[in-house]
This record gives C-alpha cells, sequence and structure tokens, in this order.
C-alpha cells in the first residue's frame, strides 16, 4: 500500500491555511457590523478507542465564534489516525474488522447567523485513508428565507469549480447533495442544495494531485461567495414571523445531523472531541 503520510500532511496544511482565511473574513464581517467578536480556538487531542494499540493518535483545533451577525460558528479542523472500531470498521471505504487502521484530516465548518435573511451555511473537505485514499466534502446552504438569486450564485460558484475538474462533477454532486442533505422523516430537503462528493478515490499520485486540486477549489469557492452572501442581507431588518422561521429551520438542521449525518457519526465513533463533532448544532431552535 502506498504511503499516503507525506499527502495527508500536505493536505492538512491546506486545511489549516483555508481555516485561518476563513476565521479572518468572518472576523472582518463582524468588524465591519461593529462587533470585536473574534474565534476562539481550542485545540484537543483524539482520544483511543476500545481495542485500539496505544500510539499517536493526532487531534485538532476547534474554532468558535459568537458574535453580532455569526450568532455562532465554528470552524474546525482536525488530523488524525489509529484504528476504527471493530464493529464500525465494515462500514468505511477501504476498512473491516481485520485492517482498521485509518487517518483523516480535514476541515468542517457550520454558520449559524443571528438575522434570519442571512443563510446558515455548511462546508467541509477531507482527506482519509485505509486501504485506499480518497478525498471527499461538499457545501451546501440552508437560508430559512430563500432568496432564489442567492441560491443561484451559490451554486453557480460551486458549478465553476466543478467544471474545470471534471465536465461531469457538478451534476453529480448536485444530484448526491440533493440526495444526501434530505431529511426523510420531514419529507423535506434542509436548505436548497450544493454539491456533495465522497469516495474520490487516489489510486496512484497523479489521481491524488487532481483531486486535492478540485478539493482546494470547493475551499475557494466558498471563501468567495458566502461572504459576499452574508454582507447582502445582514442588514436586512426582519420580523419576529421571520426569526421564528429560522428557529423552525434550525430544528430540522439539528434533527438532520443528529440522525442522518456520516460526519457526526465518524466523529463520534473514531474518538473525536465532542464539543468540535456538535459544533454544527443551532445555539437556539423550536419544534412546533
Amino acid at each position: 500500500m502506498t504511503d499516503w503520510t507525506p499527502f495527508t500532511a500536505r493536505a492538512s496544511q491546506w486545511f489549516e491555511e483555508l481555516r485561518n482565511r476563513i476565521c479572518a473574513e468572518f472576523e472582518a464581517i463582524e468588524r465591519e457590523a461593529g462587533s470585536d467578536a473574534r474565534f476562539a480556538c481550542t485545540p484537543w487531542q483524539r482520544a483511543e478507542v476500545e481495542g485500539e494499540a496505544g500510539g499517536e493518535t493526532g487531534g485538532g483545533t476547534r474554532g468558535l465564534i459568537k458574535g453580532k451577525v455569526f450568532e455562532k460558528a465554528g470552524v474546525n479542523i482536525s488530523t488524525v489516525r489509529g484504528g476504527l472500531a471493530k464493529d464500525f470498521a465494515a462500514s468505511i471505504n477501504g476498512a473491516s474488522a481485520e485492517q482498521n487502521a485509518f487517518s483523516a484530516t480535514g476541515i468542517s465548518l457550520v454558520a449559524h447567523m443571528a438575522n434570519p435573511h442571512v443563510p446558515a451555511v455548511h462546508m467541509n473537505t477531507r482527506f482519509l485513508t485505509t486501504t485506499k485514499a480518497w478525498f471527499g466534502g461538499g457545501a451546501d446552504l440552508n437560508p430559512p428565507l430563500p432568496y432564489d438569486e442567492d441560491t443561484a450564485e451559490f451554486h453557480a460558484a460551486f458549478k465553476a469549480a466543478c467544471d474545470a475538474h471534471g465536465a461531469d462533477y457538478y451534476d453529480r454532486f448536485k444530484a448526491w447533495a440533493d440526495e444526501y442533505f434530505y431529511i426523510p422523516h420531514r419529507k423535506v430537503h434542509r436548505g436548497v442544495g450544493g454539491i456533495f462528493y465522497d469516495h474520490l478515490e487516489c489510486a496512484d499520485e497523479a489521481a491524488w494531485e487532481a483531486n486535492f486540486a478540485f478539493t482546494r477549489a470547493v475551499g475557494e469557492a466558498f471563501l468567495a461567495v458566502f461572504p459576499r452572501l452574508v454582507r447582502r442581507r445582514m442588514g436586512m431588518a426582519f420580523t419576529a414571523a421571520d426569526k421564528r422561521q429560522q428557529l423552525e429551520w434550525r430544528g430540522r438542521y439539528a434533527e438532520f445531523n443528529l440522525v442522518y449525518d456520516r460526519g457526526t457519526l465518524f466523529g463520534l465513533k473514531t474518538g473525536g472531541n465532542i464539543d468540535a463533532i456538535l459544533m454544527s448544532l443551532p445555539p437556539e431552535a423550536v419544534w412546533s
């Protein structure tokens, strides 16, 4: 099997750089709104899972801001390694109870906004290795009060990123997002979609470079488009009914992340930091 360690290190460095740029942009938006809110960054060490041999487990940093515009936004990075729990390993690409070693590095972001006219958003990209190596990730927009202009602009940014790397990427990954970010028990999508991709496999170094370039393009697309949408909507007046609709949609977001989200399950099953994993949950929500 290829030694993917240097590749994991390169991906990890990029995720950290992207985290720094996103946090700086979010803090700049807070300053524009007259707030001095800053990200509080808390490092953590991965806990070993049951039956795992001792060794270097890695960890990450949880970044959290609570401000005037970003009611609660988390931007997390991590690089972890070890052994998957044997009853969980078979559900992971290239792993089994007998071959359960893994490594994972990535960035994960969720932003819940104070103004209901500003869409909530999720973005993550990651590189994992088992007996296989692959990239995954994506982003989706979750507006309580959707605007067609915002939806079109968000999708256009990711379509451009996809089109530069694969003629069929946007259609495939948009359809995958529509299927994945769906709440079956409510029969609704949790937002207006985006892209989602997984198991973008790296059979050799050339494939890794191509997939890494695409993953970087996804991060750049997010950084280009989402702050623009925030600035467009963050000063709009809103009503109590608008706020109520936002809180109800946040309830649906929480349901999805606790019941269906793969990343939540992976983090909890692999000894991740619980506060970092659950940072995606909104600060306040209601259920009718």
